[in-house]
């Protein structure tokens, strides 16, 4: 878990693009002036500092790099139709999903969406993770392809050397 908390850790002090939805003066946090932003310009943040802004409408994240439960669905059916791992270009793609639900929660609380939209996004994270841990689990049966290796995320990573060195002490307890 703490392995798992650092490459989170390392996602949230990563940058998001972001759009301004109302002007702010900013903030001035620990000698650090944070803004001010124009409504409808773009702004990149460390997400950590974003969050507050887009959790208080003065920011959005932008188009390009948002993760809402239509994208959800494009990565759950796109793990699902193809039987190996599949490299995604966001390197934390299970860092971004985990992090990003809390704005769909938001606009749900805010009417903006239907609660239905919270469901959807909770099955598909659920299908996207079980689709990859079935992959995973596939591949710790024999040591890692650099190919493969390229395909797992951080967080992957960290979790098939673990099991593949549990799986290959219990062969080869039965195999002696």
């Amino acid at each position: 878990m703490d392995v798992l908390q650092r490459e989170n850790f390392a996602f949230q002090n990563g940058e998001v693009k972001t759009e301004c939805v109302k002007d702010h003066g900013g903030y001035t946090i620990l000698g650090k002036k944070i803004g001010p932003f124009e409504k409808g310009k773009e702004y990149k943040l460390r997400f950590f500092i974003a969050v507050p802004f887009i959790k208080n409408n003065i920011l959005k994240v932008a188009a390009g790099d948002k993760c809402d439960n239509l994208d959800v669905q494009r990565y759950a059916i796109s793990e699902r139709d193809d039987q190996k791992l599949v490299r995604r270009e966001r390197p934390f793609f299970l860092n971004t999903i985990k992090e990003f639900k809390s704005f769909t929660k938001k606009e749900i609380e805010a009417g903006i969406r239907p609660s239905l939209d919270m469901d959807r996004y909770n099955s598909y994270l659920i299908n996207i993770l079980d689709s990859r841990l079935l992959k995973l689990l596939k591949l710790t049966k024999t040591p890692i392809s650099p190919d493969n290796e390229r395909r797992l995320t951080n967080s992957e990573k960290i979790l098939f050397g673990k099991v593949f060195s549990l799986i290959n002490a219990w062969r080869s307890f039965f195999l002696s």
